[in-house]
């Protein structure tokens, strides 16, 4: 039963199984052992990939693929770590911003508090007046 669901397994991989383990060991530490799923889910991975760039470029309106709109659209998978460093960037921008913005929210919160203080006062003092009869 087992060789029967491997066969159907292989049937299904869009690539030759025995080609994506071996460019996984070529590309692992040599004491790495591959589990036969990571194999498959490998296979399946990289046929997503190819899925999806695939989709990107039927987007363009012309007939012949050329190397620049194939370049735009793996451009995700072959920089991510550029993504990664720019995401990483603008966070740490957005989270000084933040905090601008929190100082400048106490800042207001306390000139409001002081300006609230005074005319508390200045109407007390005026209340104060009024019971002395004037």
């Amino acid at each position: 039963m087992s060789e029967k669901n491997m066969n159907n397994q292989k049937e299904k991989l869009p690539f030759a199984k025995n080609e994506v383990y071996r460019l996984m060991k070529e590309n692992l530490d040599s004491d790495r052992m591959i589990k036969d799923r990571v194999k498959v889910e490998m296979n399946r991975f990289l046929y997503s990939i190819l899925v999806n760039v695939c989709r990107q470029l039927n987007e363009y309106p012309y007939t012949t693929i050329d190397y620049e709109m194939f370049r735009e659209c793996i451009y995700p998978y072959t920089n991510i770590e550029k993504i990664n460093e720019e995401k990483n960037r603008i966070l740490m921008h957005l989270d000084a911003i933040k905090a601008d913005c929190d100082a400048l929210a106490m800042d207001v919160e306390r000139s409001l508090k002081l300006k609230d203080t005074a005319e508390k006062d200045s109407f007390a003092d005026f209340t104060a007046d009024d019971e002395d009869g004037w």
